[in-house]
């Protein structure tokens, strides 16, 4: 049984994020991203003006007059969600955190799918596979995102989760495990994305959630988008690009645990920590712009809604040209 609390949490993002799906992106998430192609519905009598090259010959012949051959879009995708669940996801300066920044992103995304009829999995990570639910279609499983993504490593009872058929060598990543701080503390992308690959077999639109404080990981980030569509999602504090001058304070660092006496009263000190922050955001932007892979800002202490808008918007567009 959840606790009170997070249930709370969960509906009242339910809450916020519903009116959101209906008003605003459900209509835009359908125009950004296509099924797979058409199939093949019906075959009905020729009307004039049809396409001849639609022609069925083989029941034309056998019916003695002409008919045609009827397709239509396959609507039907499948949305994965890769979220980051490390230690420094637990980081925020304001009224939340990166992670529940991550969890009303996922909600966004999630009823947006559900909206639409598609499929919605997900797969939380760190320096490991901590838990995969496979996609299904509904509500209620579109809220279980949610709630799986906000109660990581609270001290939830784990629920176990079946691994596909033929997939054994990822057993031991396919369970959730038991939350220990140590186990939690790095982020390791390319193992998520290896695992991306194993697990799904049909093109899927992947939604990478992480704060990105990794390295190593976008040969795998590139191989996984040759075959779905990977949209990379940078998760910010504003206290990660600028820091108050607060005077010597003691910082830890979460992914490593290292410690270290900083003094934000100097100027250069904050612009240092100003400008590698700047720094490394374009570095990822233009790492995965050369990659072809989509990217997402998203400042953890702001809506979510406005960068995810500006994003099918671009995407729109770029369909157009």
């Amino acid at each position: 049984m959840l606790a009170r609390d997070v249930i709370q949490r969960v509906r009242e993002i339910q809450i916020r994020t519903g009116r959101q799906v209906a008003d605003v992106l459900a209509g835009q998430y359908v125009s950004v991203f296509k099924g797979r192609g058409i199939e093949f519905d019906e075959v009905r009598p020729y009307i004039p003006g049809d396409d001849v090259r639609t022609i069925d010959w083989n029941v034309t012949a056998r019916m003695g007059e002409p008919f045609v051959k009827r397709y239509v879009e396959e609507r039907q995708l499948t949305l994965m969600l890769m979220a980051d669940v490390s230690a420094s996801q637990d980081f925020g300066s304001g009224s939340r955190s990166k992670r529940e920044a991550t969890a009303e992103l996922c909600a966004l995304l999630a009823f947006s799918a559900n909206y639409n009829d598609d499929k919605v999995g997900l797969t939380l990570f760190h320096g490991r596979i901590e838990q995969y639910i496979p996609a299904r279609k509904g509500q209620r499983h579109s809220l279980r995102v949610v709630r799986e993504v906000l109660t990581h490593g609270t001290g939830e009872a784990p629920e176990e989760t079946a691994i596909p058929t033929g997939r054994r060598r990822w057993l031991p990543f396919g369970r959730r495990r038991p939350w220990t701080r140590s186990a939690r503390q790095s982020t390791r992308i390319a193992g998520a994305m290896e695992f991306l690959m194993s697990v799904t077999s049909r093109k899927t639109v992947c939604f990478v959630v992480s704060d990105f404080l990794d390295s190593g990981y976008l040969q795998a980030m590139q191989s996984a988008s040759r075959k779905h569509d990977v949209i990379a999602v940078l998760m910010t504090d504003p206290r990660e690009l600028q820091v108050p001058d607060v005077g010597l304070v003691n910082l830890a660092d979460l992914e490593t645990g290292n410690c270290r006496q900083v003094d934000t009263g100097s100027s250069a000190f904050r612009e240092f920590v100003a400008k590698s922050a700047r720094d490394r955001i374009a570095r990822l932007e233009r790492e995965f712009l050369a990659s072809k892979i989509d990217f997402i800002a998203i400042d953890a202490s702001q809506s979510v809604v406005d960068p995810l808008i500006r994003f099918f918007r671009m995407r729109e567009r770029r369909m157009r040209r």
